[in-house]
């Protein structure tokens, strides 16, 4: 068994923090009783109420959103900053959640979903999914900087890398960069390239696995088809 509040995230209805805060105001009952305690073990085939109301099996959703620059990747945020959940304003969805992140300045594809395992799928570094990047930089690099990148770096006693770094092209006194990563550090490409003494003018991520960003116009959202579902695993 497990928490009440992880339970109702692991159904999809809310996140966890959200869930917690609903059954430590009272509005959640199991089997008719009041539970405040979000760790109260939910048993098996219990009846779960919210606001008087038995909670429906919730139908997974997996989105795509191209997440244009300057939206925070969170839910709320507590310095006021506008958040990717704008993007979703006016659509007639569950609840869903961020799958990783990409920081405020970045932009790109950033996954949503109310499927909590699958999410936990595709940020566990141990399944190795790549998540494709195109970076500028403020510089056109050689191949020995090239290969420093490749080789990866210790930053603040975090070993930073990527699984590839090509160059795509460049022109005049930039570069775009075509990075993989297997992981997802907080930071990781910037800091990465700032130990190079790189700036980064842009980063966008294009792809993850074998799920593409494609034509899809920024702040756009799309829900995943079943072949992008499974493009996701194989192409790693």
């Amino acid at each position: 068994m497990t928490g009440l509040a992880r339970h109702l995230s692991k159904l999809g209805v809310c996140s966890r923090s959200v869930a917690a805060q609903w059954v430590s105001a009272g509005r959640v009952r199991i089997n008719g009783r009041v539970v405040l305690d979000p760790e109260r073990p939910v048993p098996a085939q219990a009846r779960i109420d919210i606001d008087g109301n038995a909670l429906a099996p919730r139908r997974r959703l997996y989105l795509m959103l191209n997440k244009p620059r300057g939206l925070v990747t969170s839910a709320s945020d507590e310095q006021g900053r506008d958040t990717v959940y704008q993007c979703l304003e006016g659509l007639d969805l569950p609840w869903v959640a961020p799958v990783g992140r990409l920081d405020k300045a970045s932009e790109g594809l950033l996954l949503l979903s109310n499927d909590p395992e699958w999410a936990a799928r595709i940020t566990d570094p141990d399944q190795a999914v790549l998540k494709h990047y195109h970076v500028q930089i403020d510089r056109v690099p050689d191949e020995a900087l090239l290969a420093r990148l490749r080789a990866g770096v210790i930053d603040r006693d975090e070993p930073l890398g990527a699984v590839q770094v090509e160059l795509l092209r460049s022109g005049g006194k930039t570069a775009w960069l075509a990075i993989n990563l297997d992981e997802g550090r907080n930071r990781q490409i910037r800091r990465l390239l700032q130990t190079q003494g790189i700036a980064t003018l842009r980063l966008i991520r294009v792809g993850i696995g074998g799920l593409v960003l494609g034509d899809l116009a920024k702040g756009a959202v799309r829900e995943l088809s079943a072949d992008q579902l499974r493009a996701l695993f194989a192409g790693t």
